[in-house]
């Protein structure tokens, strides 16, 4: 099998047990493949928890999941220096916090405070954790997957967009249809009787090494974008940058244009894309497929923005229909 064939696998044994999802689970497996970290934003229960532990069960990865509160403190994130004594001698020793996962989970990320939440992003951003004065590796494979719930902002801390910034992609999840629905009662159900019954036979599955996510990685690098598709980025960052110059309601709408962030994840997750679809070259259609994702976070709406009720992705939208394809 090809790198793009065990990827392929993987992300339908993930959508055996993630019904109604197939997007979030796609956009999981992007950020994987890019080397990039989510956050990921939906109401309770659409499985957000249960995707990256699906993730981590089919592939051969740690995956550690830290419940964001309050009181929560950096060194409970990146661990710290313990007293230990032996033969009547004392030392300090490292004790690693589950920053040290391949895929950590960091639920509810808005309600831990800001030196909690700088903690996870310094980790993301420099892939090292340093406490004690001396810095250490974080794994080679290593994703962030935060999760925010949309309703709730009663004792939460938002993140600032400057550290919105360093995640590749805010992906929204929203409800199954119908089908999925009756579809999610019965898996569980089933779930439950096998549980019941003591049946072994579910938890023997294969798993993915890492080496094949690596693999991936290097031939998604080998895939080309033509000066056409570069100069479409390039003209889709620059118009929330100079809304004026595409349309006089975009000018109202924008406050603060993408950083430079947001074109390289454009062209690493729009290869990514087109790698999924068994191309060696990125079109303007695998652009316009991750643009909201890379995008909606990274946006800052003005005033009159928010008054008329008008959303990041609506503004995307319409950056879409005036920038034109070279």
């Amino acid at each position: 099998m090809t790198a793009r064939d065990d990827i392929l696998a993987l992300g339908k044994r993930i959508n055996q047990s993630i019904i109604g999802q197939e997007a979030m689970v796609e956009r999981l497996l992007l950020g994987l493949l890019s080397n990039g970290h989510l956050l990921v934003e939906g109401l309770p229960g659409l499985a957000k928890t249960r995707a990256i532990k699906t993730l981590a069960k089919n592939l051969d990865a740690k995956l550690s999941r830290v419940q964001f509160t309050p009181d929560l403190l950096p060194s409970d994130i990146t661990g710290s220096e313990v007293y230990f004594t032996e033969g009547g001698k004392g030392t300090f020793k490292f004790q690693e916090g589950p920053v040290f996962a391949n895929l950590v989970l960091a639920d509810e990320i808005n309600r831990a405070p800001a030196k909690v939440q700088a903690a996870l992003l310094e980790a993301m951003e420099e892939r090292q954790v340093t406490v004690g004065g001396q810095s250490r590796a974080l794994p080679q494979l290593f994703l962030v997957m935060a999760t925010q719930n949309p309703i709730e902002q009663e004792g939460t801390y938002p993140l600032p967009e400057a550290q919105l910034d360093r995640f590749l992609m805010h992906v929204q999840v929203g409800y199954p249809d119908e089908k999925a629905e009756g579809d999610i009662m019965r898996l569980v159900r089933g779930e439950e009787t096998e549980a019941g019954s003591g049946n072994k036979t579910a938890e023997k599955r294969e798993v993915l090494a890492q080496q094949a996510i690596f693999t991936a990685r290097n031939e998604i690098s080998a895939v080309t974008v033509s000066e056409p598709v570069e100069n479409y980025i390039v003209a889709l960052v620059y118009a929330t940058r100079t809304p004026a110059k595409y349309d006089a309601d975009l000018a109202k709408w924008i406050e603060v244009g993408v950083s430079p962030r947001a074109s390289l994840a454009l062209d690493k997750v729009s290869r990514s894309h087109a790698w999924f679809q068994a191309r060696d070259f990125v079109t303007p259609d695998d652009v316009k497929a991750i643009v909201h994702d890379v995008f909606r976070h990274r946006l800052i709406l003005s005033y009159e923005a928010h008054a008329a009720g008008m959303t990041a992705d609506q503004v995307v939208d319409r950056i879409l229909e005036r920038v034109a394809v070279a």
